[in-house]
């Protein structure tokens, strides 16, 4: 399909008023749902869709001809880490262009446990503040135990949990769309089941999702099968959906154990347990150089407790007996690509600084653990990428029906700027892992399903216009792990909320996105 202009010159027909704002022209219309394209128009008045079906030669102010392109939904990222630009003190930052550019107009933020508890006056800051995209917010059950417990690793006394309990349930009432864990990291790693869920039964019972990034996806601790079948139990007991973040085997010891995972899932979805993930299209996970290879037990107590461990030299040998079986896990110090930007390291592997220092490479990832950040609460530049899964499973996971597009877009990983396209370069027209109407329906309509995001994932009359028109034939990722931040090519146009928010992948400055927070449910007072 060739690439054709937009015709967006403000067309007036004749001294009458248009009947609509926008038409979106000719285009081969995929809605979202589990239906057939069409080719037709797409009408927007204000921020609402108003028609979507076969050409009807309605006029309008602004007309965009879609011949040869694909018009669907704005697309939904269902886990995202995007708050060096939603909070950058730069406006035309906070247009979030890494997501703009490729076609989203919506993400989840708040994932793996990070999101405030004070989700209104947070909705409010970011409203304010002017956003290029739609945000979906979860509370984070790491912010929560954080507030209530620091870094300690102990559990909460009846009052301590009480106050967890109480976070959550306001934070549900403020328009949370649900409880995120991240129960690999500490602090959150040293929460028990019971713990967590106690304080999601607060979320479930105020009509929440139970988000996860699981306790262990690999085989650290409890192992992936083990950790699969918490979170899921997690969920019967606050009588909650269960979503897993970035659903994957990680890790040489369990590459290839994908049809097992999804077995486990399979079993919980027959029993009547609504379960369900997303994931990114990616062999390299993105993390830290701690939180890949540093034991949990060891950074009790936040960074300064882990660089006195590292001063005792019978902890730090304990420390690096089990740092060496971690690196083993990830598959060696070639394949952990360090990623954070300005650093000597960056764009070097693990194994590459090792050689270059004389040093063994546990010994390298501990120079760069004791390199402190600005504010020396933590260590600097201290991003990831590891390569440690496998194509065969990447792609039976993706291949499930419950399984949606998510970038887990954090910075330094190309993961954050190139996901959806990606995902339909390599996927889709190469690989042919999935169908283009899967690839559409699992990162617009079923993504919005699951998350309860009202009237928004489909073009139909009624819903707010948050629409895509993309060129297959330039829709392309340019970033790379050694170039992590060039923007995506290929969109014709992306309207969010009825306003042009990006014109042939260049932002047009209208930072038109809202904070999408759930009504407030039953149970929460006036």
């Amino acid at each position: 399909m060739s690439r054709l202009p937009i015709l967006a010159a403000l067309l007036i027909v004749g001294a009458a008023s248009p009947k609509v704002d926008v038409v979106i022209r000719g285009g081969t219309i995929y809605t979202g749902a589990a239906t057939p394209p069409i080719v037709g128009d797409v009408e927007l008045v204000g921020d609402r869709i108003v028609y979507v079906g076969p050409a009807r030669h309605t006029a309008a102010v602004t007309i965009i001809d879609a011949t040869g392109q694909i018009v669907a939904p704005g697309l939904i990222d269902a886990h995202t880490h995007p708050d060096t630009y939603l909070r950058s003190p730069d406006a035309k930052t906070r247009l979030n262009l890494p997501w703009l550019a490729q076609g989203v107009s919506t993400i989840v933020t708040g994932v793996d446990g990070g999101g405030t508890p004070d989700v209104a006056a947070d909705a409010r800051k970011l409203q304010a503040s002017g956003i290029g995209t739609n945000v979906v917010p979860f509370v984070g059950f790491g912010a929560i135990r954080q507030r209530v417990l620091g870094e300690a690793d102990r559990a909460p006394n009846a009052a301590e949990l009480a106050q967890e309990k109480a976070l959550a349930a306001n934070a549900m009432c403020e328009g949370a769309t649900g409880l995120s864990t991240g129960l690999f990291y500490a602090p959150q790693s040293f929460a028990t089941t019971d713990e967590v869920a106690a304080v999601a039964a607060e979320a479930g019972s105020r009509g929440g999702m139970y988000d996860t990034h699981q306790r262990d996806e690999s085989n650290y601790t409890i192992g992936l099968i083990a950790s699969t079948k918490e979170a899921i139990e997690i969920g019967r007991r606050a009588h909650m959906p269960v979503h897993f973040a970035h659903l994957k085997a990680l890790g040489v010891d369990l590459q290839g154990h994908a049809p097992e995972l999804i077995a486990t899932i399979e079993a919980a979805r027959r029993a009547g347990q609504d379960v369900t993930a997303d994931q990114y299209p990616w062999l390299a996970s993105g993390s830290s150089v701690d939180a890949s290879l540093v034991p949990r037990w060891a950074v009790d107590g936040g960074y300064k407790a882990m660089l006195a461990r590292f001063a005792e030299p019978a902890t730090l040998a304990r420390i690096k007996t089990e740092m060496t079986e971690n690196l083993r896990r990830r598959g060696g110090a070639e394949s952990l690509l360090l990623t954070s930007e300005g650093q000597p390291w960056t764009g070097k592997t693990l194994a590459q600084m090792a050689t270059q220092w004389g040093v063994s490479p546990i010994d390298a990832a501990i120079r760069i653990l004791k390199t402190p950040d600005a504010a020396g609460t933590g260590p600097a530049g201290v991003g990831v990428a590891s390569f440690n899964m496998i194509d065969r499973d990447v792609d039976l996971i993706m291949q499930q029906p419950w399984v949606v597009t998510s970038s887990d877009g954090s910075d330094g990983h190309p993961r954050q700027y190139a996901t959806m396209p990606q995902k339909y370069r390599l996927y889709v027209e190469q690989r042919k892992v999935i169908p283009l109407a899967d690839f559409i329906r699992r990162s617009s309509g079923l993504t919005a399903d699951i998350y309860k995001i009202n009237h928004r994932g489909y073009l139909r009359a009624g819903y707010y216009a948050d629409v895509v028109v993309l060129d297959p034939a330039r829709f392309a990722a340019r970033a790379d792990y050694i170039h992590p931040r060039i923007p995506s090519v290929g969109m014709s146009a992306l309207f969010v909320n009825g306003k042009l928010a990006l014109r042939d992948s260049a932002a047009t400055g209208a930072a038109a996105g809202r904070v999408l927070l759930r009504p407030r449910p039953a149970g929460c007072g006036a």
